[in-house]
């Protein structure tokens, strides 16, 4: 009599249900990793998550007013604070997704699903990087909305700015100045460059030489803070002229970027609404059965505006 074969199914949750469902929850769990691991903007910045809409409101506020109470007056509320709003609409949805072949899968002598879902993961942190940024740039160039809120700061430093370091040093130590007599607050305050700015302030001498105050390590080409403002290198800045809506955005990312050196970031300049956040989805049956393959899409649904532009600051290389 025949014996049937019993197989050891890894990918089964308790040797039942889906044979693939764990091998699923891996290949998801590498994607957030791998967006993780990449996406610089996601916490320099307000995120809002909504359960349900197509925008979100964001109150801007103004500051009250203090005063000494006279004794015997009644207090009745001197404060008549301004308020106004920002809208940030969800874009489509954004996805980034990758079909693999079953045979070709079986052929490889590597992972290529871990493989593919560091891509899908690094090609979503990308773009929310690149939209992020362009939005922070949009709000150095833009003005409040209510009466006691200040604008945002371009500080022009010609053409020099972007080739030499203690030059961009200077200009870090103003945008520190400016957030100051703007009363924005002194923590959580970012500079992002591009790697050729990076370490073009990595071997500048005031930046480095601890006697000058400096914050970083010449050995590891690191730098840590100029003027309080913490130092992150990405090429995802924006430095093209970028003129047309790219069709699903329901907000207005566009802009002449070719002069942007640097952008300085307070976390309330602008804002993330998230309608749903990262996913991954792999095919079902019927698709493998078609294909002999299986498809996998990560996708998010959000959108990026501004929220208070005082606390936006471009360094441009254009002329002052």
């Amino acid at each position: 009599m025949a014996e049937n074969l019993t197989l050891s199914r890894p990918g089964q949750v308790n040797k039942s249900g889906d044979v693939e469902a764990l091998f699923m929850k891996v290949f998801t769990g590498e994607v957030m990793t791998a967006f993780a691991e990449v996406n610089i903007m996601k916490d320099l910045h307000r995120v809002r998550t909504i359960d349900h809409g197509k925008s979100a409101s964001f109150a801007v506020l103004g500051k009250a007013a203090a005063r000494y109470h006279v004794t015997g007056t009644p207090i009745l509320g001197s404060n008549q604070i301004a308020a106004n709003e920002r809208i940030i609409n969800i874009d489509d949805l954004l996805i980034a997704d990758v079909a693999i072949d079953d045979l070709e899968d079986a052929k490889n002598h590597y992972d290529v699903r871990q493989e593919y879902s560091k891509q899908l993961g690094w090609a979503l942190a990308r773009e929310y990087d690149k939209k992020t940024m362009r939005v922070g740039v949009l709000a150095a160039r833009s003005s409040g909305i209510i009466d006691d809120e200040p604008g945002g700061s371009v500080i022009k430093g010609g053409p020099t700015v972007a080739t030499d370091g203690e030059l961009l040093a200077e200009a870090m130590f103003s945008c520190a100045q400016i957030w100051d007599e703007k009363d924005i607050l002194e923590w959580e305050r970012t500079l992002i460059v591009r790697p050729a700015q990076y370490y073009l302030l990595a071997q500048t001498t005031k930046v480095l030489n601890r006697d000058w105050g400096g914050a970083g390590v010449y050995a590891d080409g690191k730098v840590l803070k100029v003027a309080g403002i913490q130092i992150i290198k990405s090429n995802n800045l924006p430095n093209t002229n970028i003129t047309s809506v790219t069709p699903g955005e329901k907000n207005d990312y566009t802009g002449d970027f070719t002069d942007t050196v640097a952008l300085a970031l307070q976390k309330e300049a602008i804002g993330t609404v998230k309608l749903k956040d990262l996913t991954v989805e792999k095919s079902g049956s019927d698709f493998h059965i078609m294909y002999q393959a299986t498809m996998m899409v990560a996708k998010y649904a959000m959108g990026h505006g501004i929220l208070r532009p005082g606390c936006a600051i471009e360094i441009s290389k254009a002329a002052a």
